[in-house]
């Protein structure tokens, strides 16, 4: 039973992404989540409404792509007792993207406790993603750098309860 809640709110989970409205607007696709959420795929067809002025890829849909995946995988991977959130990005376009683009994130159990290890050692980390954006002929068309902020919850409670004093 508790497998089959599980796969209705993946389910759930893929179908509300794919409907979100800067996605839909863009064109960006979930393709793949896997259910223990550590890697998935996202894909983005270059259509009228995410083409710029000269006929490529418009670099806000390209970053957008990118966006809160790895936020939504270590929240999903580190569990309740973690803080979570997007900090900071930075896009370097390599070449215009010309036709579909896809980009893909994956994260490792050996990754996830280097991180959890990291916060136990520092309270909070912002932790680097490297994401590159390839076209339908394996073009690196631009490469992302997402940091994401992680803490403890019981840290910051702590925080909060000396700041009382």
């Amino acid at each position: 039973m508790k497998e089959l809640l599980f796969q209705v709110r993946q389910r759930f989970l893929d179908q509300l992404i794919n409907f979100y409205g800067p996605y839909v607007g863009a064109g960006v696709k979930l393709t793949e989540m896997s259910k223990d959420f550590r890697h998935a795929k996202v894909e983005m067809p270059l259509t009228i409404y995410n083409k710029n002025y000269v006929g490529t890829q418009f670099g806000g849909s390209l970053y957008s792509m990118t966006d809160p995946w790895y936020m939504l995988m270590l929240i999903k991977n580190l569990g309740d007792e973690y803080i979570v959130w997007d900090k900071a990005a930075s896009i370097n376009f390599r070449k215009p993207g010309r036709s579909k683009v896809r980009a893909e994130f994956k994260l490792t159990q050996e990754l996830i406790d280097q991180i959890k290890a990291e916060v136990e050692k520092n309270v909070k980390v912002n932790w680097s993603f490297k994401v590159e954006i390839f076209d339908e002929n394996n073009i690196l068309i631009a490469d992302v750098e997402k940091i994401v902020y992680v803490r403890k919850k019981s840290d910051v409670t702590k925080e909060n309860q000396t700041a009382k004093s």
